[in-house]
This record gives structure tokens, C-alpha cells and sequence, in this order.
């Protein structure tokens, strides 16, 4: 059995174990991508064929009470309000593993993505201004910033390697630092009348989680608690309360409690203390003494992740399978009775701005920080590429519809941004694939 893992672990070169963890990652991301359209169809669908009961499903009442304190919303707020937590928690976590160990963790790394993530959020939001600056729509003008991470990447998995691995990383990057900003956005712009005192006991929750961090605590049941009286704090704060899942995620530890050589030096001793008890029979069950080697093995693997990583590890599938397919089913239900507002200056600057804007905006600032020396394409990446996908960026979706769902709430408007969104982001999707085939070459362009 050790030698069969030794074979195995022989047989994988060096660049793979290191790209393993970005590997998994758009895997994890593509799948989602899958199962993000077909709720996002099912949506459609049941909204227009049974309209009376989508909404009816919607809206029934779930209510949960502890010693004496009751909190009552429908499904629809429970999954926007509370389940989203969990989406912004894992987006938090990938924020911090990209500015700890990944893209964004040098300024030289960094500066590429987060150019084109700042024109790509500039430019969409000034073109929607265009249409809507001074009418009722103006407060829309965060809807089309947003990429959607899952669908992108899911369209740069099928074309496969018409795409070349350095473009996938800064597209990767891109869209973490584009939540980043979408974050930020709804923290600063999307917000309610702030309640002060609910606001101070948040901040006092979040000093007391840093304190954990830094005290050494690592029982995910600690931050879990606190991370539970964080969002009742921001849901009664103004402050939306998804903001809470980001904030526990910067509070996450991040260190390892073993340095790697003293996991290497602890698991060969333990392997061969391993083999050296190993029997001829596979597999019998294991002896006491077997069983105790491999639980120190066990402990040995866990105090060589950070609970940041094995959190990221344990959610990400829950945020990507579950959570984000129910708020695709509650929130892309398009009523297409009375046809597509497609003329509404609201959808107008939302589809020019997702379409339009993500390409010129990404393109533009990526071309500035490479003329001015701050920053270098990827090799084998042309500027056409860039642009193309600048182009599949324009994917909002996901973000996009929550911001929607901020800026108008209770508003006709939040239908004619659904319709903007989505024809937008289908016409991303279509023109971004198209021509990123076309560009295939790997032909580089300075200039």
C-alpha cells in the first residue's frame, strides 16, 4: 500500500503539484458553471409556465427561534440574505488564498489583473450612467461591474486549449479581484440607513475573531458561532449582511502549526513505522497499533493545512452545487409574459455596459499597465486575446443579479435588469468563445 502511493506521487512532476490547486479549482468552477445554467433555465421556465406557483414557493415563510428570539423570512430572503453568506464567505476565503500565496500575491503578480479588473468595472459603470444618469435606473449603475467567476471559467474549460493556461490564470485573477470590488461596492454604495449600535457590536464581534486568529485558536466551531452572531449583527446593522461572510473569511487563520520539514522529517518516520507493520493481508482491518500510526498521520496532514484552506476545501462545493444553483432558481425567473423590456435605459446601460464596457475597460487598463512598464502579459497571451477575454467577462450573472436585487428592491426595475443581465451575458458568453477561437494563435503582440 506505501509503495503503491510512492508510485504514484513519483509519477506526478513538479509543475503538476503545483498547479493542482488551480486545477481543482476551475474544475470545481466549470461544473458549477454547468449547474448554475440549467437552475437558471429551470427558473425561466417555471416562472412563465407556472408563475403562481414559483412565486408562491418563493414566498412561504420559514421562521427559526431560539430561547425566546424568533428571526421569520420567506425562502427567497432566507437564500439571498442567508445562504449567500456562505457564497461571500468562500469568495472571501479565495480573496485571502490569492493575496496570501496566489496571483495577487506580489504587487508584480497583481498589477496586470487587478488594472484589468479596475477598468473593467470603470468602464461598464460609466456607460450605464450614459443611459441612466438623473432617471430612476441611476442606482443600477454597480449591476454590470460584476463578472461571474463560475460561467467564465465553465466556458473556458469547453474550449479547452483554444485558450493558453496564462490566460485562464488572468482571467482567474481578474474576476477574484472583480468580486473583490463587487464587495466593496455593496458594502459602500448598497447599504440601508445604518444602524450604529448594531454596527459597533459587528465591529466588536470581528475584533474578537482576530483575536482568536491571533491567539491561535483553529476549531472551525469557534469561528462558526461568531461568524453566526457577525450576520445578526449586519442584518440589523443596514449594512447587508453578506458582507459578514467576508470579513469572518479575513479572520480565518492562515498559518500551518508545522513547518512542511518537520511533516516530512514526523510522516517518513511514521510510514515506515507504517510498513514496517505492514501485512501480507491488504485488507483486514487495521491493528491497534496501525490504527494509532494513522492517526498521527491524520494529525500530522491537518496541522500542515491552514483552516483557511481546509474551510475553502470543505465549502467550495456546497457554495458552487448548492448555493448558487437556489439563488439562480430564486432570482432568474424572468416573467416574459409582456415581452423583454429590452429598450428600458436601465437594460440598454446594463447590456452595453457588460457587453461593451468589460472588453474596452479590461483591454485599455491591461494595455496602460503594460505600456507604462508596471506590469507584462503572460506568455503566449496576445492582445486579442485579451480582448476576447475581456469580452467573456461580460458574464455577470451571479453578482450581477444580487446587485440588482440591492439597487431597486421592491421595483419593475429588477425584472428589466434581469433582462439585461441576461441577454448580456449570453451575448458575452457567445461572442468571448467565438473569439477566442478565432484568436487561438500564440502569436504574442507587445504593442
Amino acid at each position: 500500500m506505501v509503495q503503491g502511493v510512492r508510485k504514484l506521487a513519483r509519477r506526478k512532476r513538479p509543475i503538476d503539484i503545483l498547479l493542482d490547486p488551480f486545477l481543482r479549482f476551475t474544475s470545481l468552477q466549470a461544473s458549477g458553471g454547468i449547474l448554475l445554467l440549467a437552475a437558471a433555465v429551470v427558473a425561466l421556465l417555471w416562472a412563465n409556465f407556472a408563475r403562481e406557483s414559483y412565486h408562491g414557493f418563493l414566498e412561504i415563510p420559514i421562521a427559526v427561534s431560539f430561547a425566546g428570539f424568533e428571526l421569520s423570512k420567506t425562502l427567497s430572503h432566507w437564500i439571498n440574505d442567508a445562504l449567500m453568506v456562505v457564497f461571500f464567505f468562500v469568495v472571501g476565503l479565495e480573496i485571502k488564498r490569492e493575496l496570501i500565496i496566489g496571483e495577487l500575491s506580489s504587487v508584480k503578480k497583481a498589477t496586470l489583473p487587478a488594472a484589468a479588473a479596475l477598468g473593467g468595472m470603470l468602464a461598464p459603470a460609466a456607460i450605464y450612467l450614459l443611459f441612466n444618469a438623473g432617471g430612476p435606473g441611476q442606482s443600477g449603475w454597480g449591476i454590470p461591474m460584476a463578472t461571474d467567476i463560475a460561467f467564465t471559467i465553465g466556458v473556458l474549460t469547453i474550449l479547452g486549449r483554444a485558450v493558453p493556461f496564462s490566460l485562464k490564470v488572468f482571467l482567474t485573477a481578474l474576476a477574484i479581484v472583480d468580486d473583490l470590488g463587487a464587495v466593496l461596492v455593496i458594502a459602500l454604495f448598497y447599504s440601508e440607513k445604518i444602524g450604529w449600535g448594531s454596527l459597533g457590536i459587528a465591529g466588536l464581534i470581528f475584533l474578537f475573531l482576530l483575536a482568536c486568529n491571533f491567539l491561535g485558536v483553529r476549531h472551525p466551531l469557534v469561528y462558526a458561532l461568531l461568524g453566526i452572531a457577525l450576520w445578526l449583527a449586519f442584518l440589523k446593522s443596514g449594512i447587508h449582511s453578506t458582507i459578514a461572510g467576508v470579513l469572518l473569511a479575513l479572520a480565518i487563520p492562515a498559518r500551518t502549526r508545522l513547518a512542511t520539514r518537520d511533516v516530512v522529517e514526523r510522516g517518513r518516520f511514521l510510514l515506515k513505522e507504517l510498513e514496517g507493520k505492514q501485512s501480507s493481508i491488504d485488507l483486514r482491518p487495521n491493528t491497534s497499533e496501525e490504527q494509532a500510526i494513522l492517526e498521527s498521520l491524520e494529525e500530522i496532514s491537518e496541522s500542515a493545512q491552514t483552516p483557511m484552506q481546509r474551510l475553502e476545501h470543505t465549502l467550495s462545493p456546497w457554495s458552487t452545487f448548492v448555493v448558487m444553483p437556489l439563488f439562480a432558481l430564486a432570482n432568474a425567473g424572468l416573467d416574459l409574459s409582456e415581452g423583454l423590456v429590452i429598450l428600458h435605459p436601465a437594460s440598454l446601460g446594463i447590456m452595453g455596459g457588460l457587453s461593451i464596457g468589460k472588453p474596452i475597460g479590461i483591454t485599455l487598463f491591461s494595455w496602460l499597465a503594460v505600456r507604462s512598464g508596471l506590469a507584462t502579459l503572460g506568455e503566449g497571451v496576445s492582445w486579442k486575446q485579451i480582448f476576447a477575454g475581456g469580452c467573456l467577462a461580460g458574464i455577470g450573472f451571479t453578482m450581477s443579479l444580487f446587485i440588482a436585487n440591492l439597487a431597486f428592491p421592491g421595483s419593475d426595475l429588477i425584472e428589466v435588469s434581469k433582462a439585461g443581465i441576461l441577454i448580456a451575458s449570453c451575448l458575452s458568453a457567445c461572442i468571448g468563445a467565438v473569439l477566442l477561437r478565432q484568436f487561438r494563435a500564440p502569436a504574442r503582440e507587445n504593442d
